[in-house]
């Protein structure tokens, strides 16, 4: 065992004439003074008194010993602390202007915390986890945040082309995609159709012999699930 190298206090046992004196003390005085008297600290006072169940009179608890602050009653040191009647404040009148980019950083108002701290302007750019850029387009909260954003290229063919047809989607031109915001033009950009989008990104068309093992891998699944399904309603022989 680990001897203690006077670190922590030696622990107190008490007798059964400090609990007497507790028992005495505790219910009419305060904590800090029955210490101060029984030569103890305060904890240990709180925590023998909890063990005996001591509670504390109920004179003590309307003096103002307690520390209690009664329905209507004013204790001398709350008189003393508080704005006297004819006294003005140092800063009436005066109002406090934060300095240096802190207005940036400010809470806007009608927005939570959150959307405070991570307010972006209306024409930010970002780049998705997807390579795609995006402009910030509006800040009005009928609108989720993620719609509050559209992709940079389906703006600038809206802006030069007019508006997409419906079931038609605008994309880059293969191998012309970028992030550079000054390389987003409609040379580079195309309007297909939904299906056709869905055929070029067909994992058949991308990567047939991958598409052959996703193949295999559900009829392996499929089969699994139906033995173990069939394991289930199998009657146990004795």
């Amino acid at each position: 065992m680990t001897k203690s190298r006077g670190i922590n206090r030696p622990k107190h046992i008490w007798t059964e004439a400090e609990r007497e004196t507790l028992r005495q003390l505790y219910p009419d005085m305060r904590a800090e003074d029955v210490a101060q008297s029984m030569g103890m600290r305060a904890s240990q006072i709180y925590r023998m008194a909890a063990n005996l169940g001591l509670e504390k009179s109920e004179a003590f608890k309307a003096s103002d010993k307690s520390g209690r602050v009664a329905r209507g009653r004013q204790l001398p040191s709350m008189i003393a602390s508080r704005f006297q009647p004819g006294v003005v404040p140092w800063n009436k009148g005066t109002q406090y202007q934060a300095g240096g980019r802190s207005a940036e950083t400010q809470f806007k108002p009608g927005r939570t915390p959150q959307e405070s701290r991570n307010y972006k302007p209306i024409g930010t750019l970002r780049v998705t986890c997807d390579g795609w850029l995006e402009r910030k387009v509006t800040d009005d909260r009928g609108v989720v945040p993620a719609r509050r954003w559209v992709a940079l290229h389906r703006i600038v063919w809206e802006r030069d082309c007019g508006p997409i047809p419906r079931g038609h989607i605008v994309v880059f031109k293969p191998g012309m995609k970028t992030a550079i915001e000054d390389q987003v033009t409609v040379d580079r950009l195309e309007c297909i159709t939904r299906a056709e989008n869905a055929h070029r990104n067909s994992i058949w068309r991308k990567d047939p012999e991958l598409a052959r093992l996703y193949q295999l891998k559900g009829a392996i699944t499929r089969q699994v699930n139906r033995i173990k399904e069939e394991s289930k309603h199998e009657q146990p022989t004795h």
